[in-house]
């Protein structure tokens, strides 16, 4: 069931993120198309909007949709590494002294049960840890362990591809480069004498619009590539220091006899020895 709760919690994080990059994207779109029909005092309209919409144009019916998806995969990277590797979706506040004071209560079976229902980081490990626990606290370090790199990798692996993104951004552009220079070059292959300046513009612009767009992918992909990579390893190194000193806590008092309850009562009894038959 946490399985099956933490796939499901993560494909609803996926599905939020494709939606707030989409909502950005149009959001930006719209800010475009805006400012391409706002008109100024003589009628005219802004040269700022005219430059967007022209360079909107200029990318063209295939490299415009490979860099807008490219930029929305981007998007929803960062905004679902963000929702994961929020301290609070790490570490939940109040979730270390709720469950120390269930441990020095000695409700383990409790604080077992309140660490296997909290999908977060913390939750995750100590409840691998605690599966193991009673075959040893080192035996209980491993497990929690394994447990916390299984999540660093999956982290890692997702953080990668804003890493491949930064790969690709200006591989694009390159290829949309070398493509409107192939039609500029084929307008004056086959204009004569005379050569129209309009057709010879359009593949220089598709050249340069097309490397702009996959360099402005490419530089915060890597900013974010960079600042994830940094944030995964303070969040997992805060969650293994926290998860191994609940374990050892609880190690230690699983090892406490039990203390007897204060009040006035008879003294204490001896248990008799077993009777040998």
């Amino acid at each position: 069931m946490t399985r099956t709760s933490s796939r499901s919690l993560s494909a609803a994080r996926f599905l939020f993120a494709i939606g707030t990059a989409l909502a950005v994207t149009l959001v930006f779109a719209n800010v475009a198309t805006a400012a391409d029909e706002v008109p100024t005092g003589g009628g005219e309209q802004q040269t700022g909007g005219n430059l967007v919409w022209f360079m909107l144009k200029s990318l063209g019916p295939v490299f415009g949709p490979m860099l807008l998806a490219v930029s929305i995969a981007m998007l929803a990277l960062v905004v679902l590494l963000f929702l994961d590797l929020r301290m609070s979706s790490a570490i939940p506040p109040g979730f270390v002294d709720e469950f120390t004071d269930t441990v020095n209560k000695r409700k383990f079976k409790e604080a077992f049960d309140m660490a296997r229902n909290d999908p977060s980081f913390l939750g995750q490990v100590l409840t691998a840890g605690m599966s193991r626990l009673q075959y040893g606290l080192e035996d209980a370090r491993e497990a929690a362990l394994n447990t916390l790199e299984s999540i660093k990798s999956d982290k890692e692996q997702k953080n990668n591809y804003n890493a491949v993104i930064a790969t690709i951004g200006p591989m694009l552009g390159l290829v949309g480069t070398v493509w409107g220079m192939i039609q500029s070059f084929s307008v004056l292959a086959t204009a004569g004498t005379q050569v129209n300046p309009a057709k010879l513009a359009d593949g220089i612009s598709h050249a340069l619009v097309v490397t702009l767009f996959g360099v402005a992918i490419s530089v915060p992909a890597i900013f974010f590539n960079a600042f994830y990579r940094n944030r995964i390893t303070r969040v997992c190194m805060d969650t293994g220091h926290i998860a191994d000193d609940l374990l050892t806590q609880m190690y230690h008092n699983s090892k406490k006899a039990p203390t007897a309850p204060a009040g006035p009562g008879p003294g204490p009894t001896t248990v008799p020895p077993a009777v040998v038959r």
